[in-house]
């Protein structure tokens, strides 16, 4: 389908809104809210200061709350349908890794030695490893996703944007308690409870506990075990301390354990032998890996604004965070131990930023300085059973980061505001990377009790490793408010990734060192103009906002089956990361929500982008016409409704639902739309194609809320035509068969769901 036949269904869909459920954006009115005239507009901080979201010259989606508990919002991942532009995903193989993109930016590979490109962050603390990133629903006040490069403003440089988990602040006045109980398909039975105590009129500490359980969608026909189930275990302690009436406290600690079953993926393909045939159901597979997983993260974070006067404020963020992952990867999902990977993931990070804030009469501003320190390290072993053949590979790599930024909005005029800012960065990789070849099921070096296989060779040694990046990233924007309801921008915006190392690279084939020297940073030199605002007398609130970002030495991972012995089999594989010359992206962003009557709203949000890599130089030669942008749809569109009304002796009943479409994109950087029989020697009848199809999801909820506000009682139901979309996948077939089955693998997002809950509030 061509991009004006998309944007003519998307016309055809808008048509329709009055029959679509729909979610509602940040401009929705908030439940209660009756007045058609200054209705209420979420505040968001991307600004480092309060401000309405129809003020901030950004492209910023914020979703509050309350919103995402009206529509039965499981986890962040849910934020996807609520963005335009946006991939927020599970990573392939996992349950709790996160895979996001913005705007084309982002980053596939979750393997330590690689950086995201959209930055997570929780309670203003970059999240630096992706490992349990994909953070339940609970204990939140919202979740902001900021697109385009971020760094000016706060924490660490993330060049394709930021997405920001903000928990709730705890009640100095009076206690607090709210416990919830779902159950819902496939056996779900969660249990969340929140609270706080104020220990005097300065004082008070407050916590979460989070209790997630699910069957699974699909079993594991080898084993038995349930696949795609959920087990997760979660807890929040904080504590806030306000001696005066300038100066606030927070510490915070935060533990999430995942033990949901290993995810070994659904099988496109029979195995080689004709033995196991593709399953009938999705979510099914045949994995012999093993399914026991572990996803244990934790941290804690002390935070201290002190309020010097009017004008300025001091505030400081220390944190530290942590995680370990233990868990079987089964590439070929099947009984056999063709290729199979167990492995193990840690890391670590301490950081430390200072802010100065100031807001005078025309001038507001910050000043800020950065500091990480993180470290992350795993290793697993590659078997590939059929030739008695294992590969270990470890690696660790530390980045220490030091930056510091400075951002300034002046008003030249009660209309007009011009911003500036810029960041400096310095980045320090230090790497190990080792690769070994072993005969036998497993190396002694990955499992010590392992005393069966055989070493053979050392195929990588690196050792320390480093290489150092600097980059001086801008930023720019003018806003004029046309009129008091509504805002014009234009911005320029340069984001930067520093560059790395391969933990996957191979010294042996690398006879001059160029794999020694990693690969280089990124960047991002990101154009926008934008309109924010509302309209009959605030009946039509919304934004629309156009974008150009050229995107130069953007770094590329491929990984591919090699014969080392030139006996037709490949016995092993090698992994090549390496930076594009150049790639362009442009694409139109609306957010809007029409309010038809005081009680019921027509949503609306739209995602177009056209997204090409132009330029990869290899040999002197342009070979970017092979390579595509990954996870990037061409349109994601949304329209909807919200209806809130008054029953049973003043009980407020709220209806809001969804209809998400997303366009079908690429999983990786070169296209696969399966390959034609006879391609393929091992599998002669061919194969399906790997990358998405266009799907549409359908959610629809009701909350009904008592007068006293102290009952809740929902229900929601997600994914109503249960929709089998693809999300990622694996492919070690064609054109790089490894092993003799090779991996041709896809997952797939939740199937058509309900869930009821019941919560109580004191």
């Amino acid at each position: 389908m061509t991009l004006r036949r998309k944007l003519l269904a998307t016309a055809a869909l808008l048509a329709s809104a009055s029959i679509l459920p729909v979610t509602a954006p940040a401009f929705a009115q908030e439940a209660g809210a009756s007045d058609g005239e200054g209705r209420d507009v979420i505040t968001v901080t991307a600004r480092r200061r309060e401000e309405s979201i129809l003020d901030v010259p950004i492209a910023v989606t914020a979703i509050s709350g309350e919103q995402l508990e009206q529509t039965g919002a499981v986890d962040i991942t849910a934020v996807q349908r609520m963005t335009p532009n946006a991939t927020i995903e599970v990573a392939r193989g996992s349950n709790s890794t996160l895979i996001a993109f913005i705007r084309g930016v982002g980053q596939q590979d979750p393997l330590w030695g690689f950086e995201p490109g959209v930055g997570l962050y929780i309670d203003d603390v970059y999240v630096a490893r992706p490992q349990g990133a994909i953070l339940d629903i609970f204990d939140v006040s919202a979740i902001e996703v900021l697109r385009g490069p971020q760094g000016t403003l706060y924490g660490r440089n993330t060049i394709g944007g930021a997405i920001k988990y903000v928990t709730n602040r705890l009640n100095l006045d009076e206690p607090e308690f709210e416990a919830r109980v779902a159950i819902g398909s496939y056996n779900q039975r969660d249990a969340i409870v929140t609270g706080s105590v104020p220990l005097g009129e300065t004082f008070a500490i407050g916590g979460a506990l989070a209790r997630y359980t699910r069957d699974g969608f699909g079993t594991n026909l080898f084993t038995g075990a349930e696949h795609y189930n959920k087990d997760i275990f979660a807890g929040r302690l904080s504590a806030e301390w306000t001696p005066t009436d300038n100066l606030f406290v927070r510490l915070s600690y935060d533990r999430s354990e995942d033990d949901s079953n290993a995810k070994h993926g659904h099988r496109l393909l029979p195995d080689a032998a004709g033995q196991f045939p593709v399953t009938s159901n999705v979510f099914d597979t045949r994995g012999g890996a093993g399914d026991q997983n572990s996803v244990e993260t934790e941290g804690w974070s002390a935070t201290v604004e002190w309020d010097i006067n009017e004008a300025f404020t001091f505030k400081s963020i220390t944190a530290y965070r942590e995680g370990q992952t233990v868990t079987p990867i089964d590439f070929d999902a099947l009984p056999q131990p063709d290729f199979d990977v167990p492995a193990n993931y840690a890391d670590d990070q301490f950081s430390q930023e200072f802010q100065l804030l100031y807001n005078g009469d025309r001038l507001s501003g910050i000043v800020g300085a950065y500091y990480l320190d993180g470290n992350a390290n795993g290793d697993f072993d590659v078997i590939l059973g059929a030739l008695g053949l294992s590969i270990y590979q470890a690696g660790d790599q530390t980045k220490e980061n030091i930056s510091v930024y400075a951002d300034f909005t002046y008003d030249l005029t009660d209309r007009l505001s011009v911003s500036a800012g810029a960041r400096y960065t310095e980045d320090e990789t230090v790497a190990d990377v080792t690769r070994e070849v072993w005969l036998g099921l497993g190396s002694g070096s990955f499992d010590a009790s392992n005393t069966s296989s055989i070493f053979l060779a050392t195929q990588t040694g690196y050792q320390g490793l480093t290489r150092s990046d600097d980059a001086f990233t801008p930023r720019f924007s003018l806003n004029y408010a046309l009129t008091d309801e509504i805002n014009v921008y234009a911005s320029y915006s340069q984001g930067f990734k520093a560059g790395g190392f391969d933990p996957r690279a191979r010294q042996d084939l690398d006879p001059i060192g160029l794999s020694a020297e990693g690969f280089g940073p990124e960047f991002v030199d990101s154009y926008e103009i934008g309109a924010k605002g509302s309209v009959f007398d605030d009946r039509l609130v919304g934004s629309i906002a156009y974008f150009m970002a050229d995107y130069s030495d953007q770094q590329i991972t491929v990984q591919q089956g090699v014969d080392s012995d030139n006996d037709g089999i490949n016995d092993t594989f090698v992994s090549s990361v390496f930076n594009a010359g150049e790639s362009e992206y442009r694409g139109l962003e609306v957010e809007a929500s029409l309010f038809l009557t005081d009680n019921f709203q027509i949503d609306w949000v739209l995602g177009v982008i056209d997204a090409e890599i132009t330029e990869i130089l290899s040999g002197g030669q342009n070979i970017a016409n092979g390579f595509v942008t990954q996870n990037t749809p061409e349109l994601t569109n949304r329209i909807g409704f919200t209806y809130n009304t008054t029953v049973m002796q003043d009980a407020n009943l709220v209806v809001t639902g969804s209809a998400a479409y997303r366009d079908e994109y690429y999983l990786f950087n070169v296209e696969n739309d399966g390959f034609a029989p006879g391609t393929s020697a091992v599998f002669p009848a061919g194969g399906p194609a790997l990358d998405p199809d266009s799907y549409t999801l359908f959610d629809l909820s009701a909350v009904l809320t008592s007068a006293n506000e102290r009952w809740t009682v929902a229900l929601h139901g997600r994914n109503l035509s249960d929709e089998n979309y693809r999300v990622a996948a694996y492919n070690f077939v064609t054109p790089s068969q490894l092993g003799a089955d090779g991996a041709y693998s896809a997952f797939y997002g939740a199937p058509r769901t309900v869930t009821a809950s019941v919560t109580f509030r004191y």
